[in-house]
């Protein structure tokens, strides 16, 4: 399948809630392989169907290179930890800063798999985190939203000066 065009920030698409999954059987398939493609593509660990504009709670998730991939079908956080991590964060649709990010350390997640069969996972470590920011994502809720005010401008200002680095260097 194609690698699909990322949706980046500050695309107001980033920031609505995704829908259900609609899609089905080979469709649903083809949609798994264009995230996983574009996941591969653009190096991350994880994305959402939101990140290649489909507005589905689809997250593809592969921490390791070499490791298999992880497929979520409208994910949903069901328990989080009292306790907390943080962890260091960033999005491909914001690509160039990282900033650490705060949540609780352990999480269960339900979801469906591409047959329709639902499950329950619990996750810690990186995996919670990164279950936690795609999720979030599905929510509408952009990572730097996790951020103090401070913290957030402090990343917005280091994304204009790299974009504005970007454009200089291509013009």
């Amino acid at each position: 399948m194609p690698v699909r065009p990322l949706i980046l920030y500050p695309d107001a698409r980033l920031n609505r809630p995704a829908d259900p999954v609609s899609a089905t059987g080979e469709a649903l398939r083809a949609l798994v392989a264009d995230v996983l493609d574009t996941l591969g593509a653009v190096s991350a660990m994880g994305l959402t169907a939101p990140h290649i504009g489909r507005p589905e709670r689809l997250v593809v998730i592969r921490l390791q290179p070499d490791e298999p991939h992880a497929t979520y079908v409208d994910p949903v956080v069901v328990w989080a930890s009292a306790e907390r991590a943080s962890h260091p964060e960033g999005s491909v649709s914001m690509p160039g800063v990282v900033e650490p990010v705060e949540r609780p350390a352990r999480v269960r997640v339900r979801y469906r798999d591409l047959d329709g069969e639902t499950h329950e996972e619990e996750a810690e470590g990186l995996r919670a985190a990164c279950l936690q920011h795609e999720i979030d994502q599905l929510d509408g809720i952009f990572w730097i939203d996790r951020l103090t005010r401070l913290r957030r401008d402090r990343v917005l200002k280091r994304f204009a000066k790299l974009k504005a680095q970007q454009a200089r260097a291509g013009s």
